[in-house]
């Protein structure tokens, strides 16, 4: 008797059961923003070397900016084709649509030598650091 009420209980808790599954979706905070604009950024004593996949986005529909130490970049999906059973029923649709956005703290670069190349569904972005690190600000010492 009780394995049966075991089993029924893992039986029900599933993953792949609705409740198995409940908890993952809706606490689930990564699932927009971060999955369509996934990015590696790596750094070095010359430049930020950026890549952002930008999959099925044309690169007329990108816009970067970068302004006081911090480098946005958003990108626009209107919409796509989805392929959908006899009836019209569509089978699975992870892909998504509308505006994504990003934005990145990278300090001490120099705004004119910014090149961004966009090939293969991957926005590449090279941003030079100033040969000195701008200074704002001033330090005051105590009497």
């Amino acid at each position: 008797m009780a394995n049966e009420l075991t089993n029924r209980f893992n039986n029900w808790m599933k993953q792949d059961d609705f409740f198995g599954n409940l908890g993952r979706s809706f606490f689930d905070f990564d699932n927009s923003v971060n999955r369509a604009l996934k990015t590696d950024v790596k750094e070095n004593d010359k430049a930020y070397a950026v890549q952002i996949d930008v999959p099925g986005i044309d690169k007329k529909d990108i816009t970067i900016d970068y302004r006081d130490g911090v480098l946005s970049v958003s990108a626009k999906r209107d919409s796509f084709s989805d392929k959908s059973d006899d009836e019209g029923n569509v089978i699975a649709s992870e892909r998504s649509y509308g505006r994504f956005a990003r934005q990145y703290s990278l300090p001490n670069v120099d705004e004119n030598g910014i090149k961004a190349t966009c090939d293969n569904g991957v926005l590449k972005l090279t941003l030079p650091k100033l040969a000195e690190e701008k200074v704002n600000g001033k330090h005051i010492e105590i009497e």
